[in-house]
């Protein structure tokens, strides 16, 4: 991904750090991405921006021949120590083509809080096209429209590159802003069919852990996912 927004040196220990616990990714955004991606046993998966490799190895231990891409090589050796050699991981930037990949030789794909990051989206999605086989699937999360303005005020229909400051370390990510408008088109542009549309919220074991952020994630959405199909 482009330098601004891919998580590199001490932002990509940061992350990696904390996706692995955090409210946010542990217990709300990835718990829900698996839901949508069900039985994943003997399906050839991409993981697309792996970031340190907890997807890869959730879905690795679920059955999936996973191979994880991400622009960070920060974040692919924490992959690489997480998956401990049961997925495939290559360092490629996700405003490249996928010239690594067949066509229609992959059965799903896996793109978590990721696509807000990237700026030929256009691309990025005619290349999963291609690769999935029909009938193949994708998932993608990325940041509640909603939670992106009432974070950062002004219009809801703001297309601005915001920076996020991540609590009290002095980094921060750097993103997109996309209406649900906008979020949507561009998938269905692409050629994908739409199956389901959920807006996650956190499992109820982070009730015993932080209550507080439990509630506050009931209450207000910070992510949404889809899952769909290549037709």
């Amino acid at each position: 991904m482009h330098k601004a927004t891919a998580y590199h040196d001490a932002l990509g220990d940061h992350f990696a750090a904390h996706a692995e616990t955090s409210p946010y990714n542990a217990y709300t955004d990835r718990p829900a991405m698996l839901r949508l991606a069900g039985n994943v046993s003997g399906a050839r998966i991409l993981d697309v921006g792996c970031g340190a490799g907890h997807y890869a190895a959730e879905l690795s231990a679920r059955g999936a021949q996973v191979v994880g891409i991400e622009g960070s090589a920060t974040l692919l050796r924490h992959a690489e120590a997480r998956v401990k050699g049961q997925a495939e991981l290559f360092l490629h930037d996700l405003e490249e083509p996928l010239g690594f990949a067949a066509d229609a030789s992959f059965d799903g794909a896996v793109c978590a809080l990721v696509y807000e990051h990237v700026r030929n989206r256009v691309q990025l999605l005619g290349e999963l096209r291609r690769v999935l086989r029909p009938g193949g699937w994708l998932l993608i999360s990325t940041t509640h429209p909603t939670a992106d303005w009432r974070h950062f005020g002004g219009s809801y229909f703001s297309h601005d590159w915001r920076d996020l400051p991540l609590g009290d370390s002095k980094l921060s990510i750097h993103y997109q802003r996309l209406p649900l408008e906008t979020f949507l088109s561009e998938l269905l542009a692409a050629g994908f069919v739409l199956q389901q549309l959920i807006e996650p919220r956190p499992t109820a074991d982070l009730r015993e852990i932080d209550g507080a952020t439990y509630d506050k994630l009931h209450q207000a959405p910070s992510f949404l996912a889809v899952r769909l199909q290549r037709p």
